[in-house]
């Protein structure tokens, strides 16, 4: 029985998936199990998947696709390591994770899992440093020590600090827990910490590089955001936090979803869920001008919304997510 269970779930990625399979190999810890759950793709990822001969490597094909959540629960499921890593097929482990995160668990029996900062790659590979050190600042990973992490709740849901992609977890801690939410599908790795959090688990802290996140590609479609809006609704709804000020964060991060999700809902043209969804909103945060401006444009013509936030969506200045995904920033 391998000590590490690597999943890899995927879905028409072949090009990428090629890389994220070969930094598995490549890891200088070599007791792993590496499963490749393939989410009904149509592309050539099967003839991919065939060209490693190596009896360490499960191929899971779904007959069609099921949905992210459950291609990734089929590879949770089948795992038998000690311990578990997820991450997707666009992104990549340094050749040292294993090696630093299993002698993590190892040595720290209090430790559920241990998560690790990461690169942010883009299209080509190439390590940017600038938003590396930015999305270390903006998700507070600049700001955590290394060791136990003393205030998980706080960091999970408040900072949403640490992810998944780059996280070693005792598998007995995720079995807990019961892993991926089928309803929580999109916005399954913060659903997951958090829960992690509430029940009680510890997490650790590695302030090292040694994961690979991938940005690339234009901006999710709209049925993409409406999606993971929903599901962060649910998500969010479904806690309760006994620390009040955190209670009392989680209200108001709700109707802040909830309002983002009605504004959505009204570019999309469903007019009456979005303003009603803008109204519990306001119950909570009270009529904010972006949800007055939603609801005087949900009684135009869609073709005229969807061209007004367009028009506001070009104004915006591009964050380092935004500038990577569109190709321009180059290797620092």
């Amino acid at each position: 029985m391998p000590k590490v269970s690597v999943c890899i779930p995927t879905y028409n990625r072949a090009a990428f998936l090629a890389n994220a399979v070969q930094s598995v190999l490549n890891q200088t810890y070599q007791d792993f199990e590496l499963i490749i759950c393939d989410d009904g793709s149509t592309d050539n990822t099967a003839v991919m998947v065939a060209q490693w001969p190596d009896a360490r490597i499960h191929y899971i094909q779904q007959s069609r696709n099921i949905g992210r959540s459950k291609n990734m629960r089929s590879g949770f499921d089948h795992a038998t390591g000690e311990y578990f890593i997820k991450f997707d097929d666009d992104d990549a482990l340094t050749p040292e994770f294993l090696a630093k995160t299993v002698a993590i668990l190892d040595q720290e029996p209090s430790a559920d899992f241990v998560c690790t900062n990461h690169w942010i790659i883009n299209q080509k590979g190439e390590r940017i440093e600038s938003a590396t050190r930015e999305n270390a600042a903006k998700w507070g990973k600049d700001k955590l020590a290394a060791g136990i992490i003393p205030d998980l709740p706080v960091q999970t849901f408040q900072y949403q600090s640490l992810q998944v992609g780059s996280t070693l977890f005792r598998r007995a801690c995720l079995q807990a827990v019961d892993y991926m939410r089928p309803d929580a599908d999109g916005c399954e790795d913060f659903d997951l910490l958090v829960r992690l959090a509430l029940a009680g688990k510890q997490g650790y802290f590695l302030p090292e590089l040694l994961m690979e996140y991938r940005l690339h590609g234009g901006q999710t479609s709209l049925k993409q955001d409406i999606h993971f809006l929903k599901a962060k609704v649910f998500c969010i709804s479904s806690y309760q936090f006994a620390e009040p000020e955190l209670e009392k964060l989680r209200v108001q991060k709700l109707a802040g979803t909830q309002e983002v999700l009605g504004l959505r809902l009204i570019e999309n043209g469903e007019s009456l869920a979005g303003r009603q969804l803008l109204q519990e909103a306001a119950r909570v945060l009270g009529s904010s001008r972006r949800a007055q401006v939603g609801l005087m444009l949900s009684y135009l013509p869609v073709s005229w919304r969807r061209w007004v936030w367009g028009q506001f969506r070009q104004m915006r200045a591009k964050d380092y997510t935004e500038v990577v995904r569109a190709g321009g920033a180059g290797a620092d």
